[in-house]
């Protein structure tokens, strides 16, 4: 079964990377390096990482007319930073997989349809 793995920063883990040194932030990249090779099997496609949500541009089309803003939400506390998308037996294994991921405080699991 395939999924989404939406990965999600929070203001909270955005600053704790901000503060961080040139070698803690190297280190961080190394265990996500390190999470990706070692889940290579079951990703199936391109991952990527979302520039800053400053970056975003969001259509809102639930009103008369389409609204156009700058940003995901207009309090975003929580955003996706990066994605993938996994092929693996079922819920539980994609449950699994993601109790190691090893940054971002926040992983949505999201099924895609077939």
């Amino acid at each position: 079964m395939k999924y989404v793995l939406m990965f999600v920063d929070t203001e909270e883990y955005t600053k704790e990377v901000e503060a961080m040194t040139p070698a803690e932030l190297e280190q961080v990249y190394d265990r996500v390096n390190q999470w990706f090779i070692d889940h290579a099997a079951k990703i199936r496609s391109t991952t990527g990482k979302l520039k800053g949500a400053a970056t975003a541009t969001t259509v809102r089309l639930d009103g008369a007319e389409p609204v156009t803003t700058d940003g995901p939400f207009m309090e975003g506390k929580e955003v996706i930073s990066g994605f993938t998308e996994i092929e693996v037996a079922d819920l539980d294994e994609a449950l699994r997989m993601v109790k190691t991921w090893p940054a971002c405080p926040i992983v949505e699991i999201r099924p895609v349809e077939s």
